[in-house]
C-alpha cells in the first residue's frame, strides 16, 4: 500500500534498525522509541485490520 508507512518500511524505503526478519515478519526498533527497548513486529503483507486476516495469515 502506498501510504502505509509499515508497508514503507518493510520493503526499505524508510530505513531502519532491524531486530529479527524472516520471510513474513519483520522486527525493528521503534523510529520514535517510548522506553529504551521498544520494538515493533510487523507483518510484511500489508493487512488493513484484523477483520481482513484469512486462514493464510494465521
Amino acid at each position: 500500500m502506498a501510504d502505509c508507512i509499515f508497508c514503507k518500511i518493510a520493503q526499505g524505503e524508510i530505513p531502519s534498525t532491524k531486530v529479527y526478519e524472516d520471510d513474513q515478519v519483520l522486527a525493528f526498533r521503534d523510529l520514535d522509541p517510548q522506553a529504551p527497548e521498544h520494538v515493533l513486529v510487523i507483518p510484511k503483507k500489508h493487512i488493513a485490520s484484523v477483520l481482513a486476516l484469512g486462514a493464510e495469515d494465521r
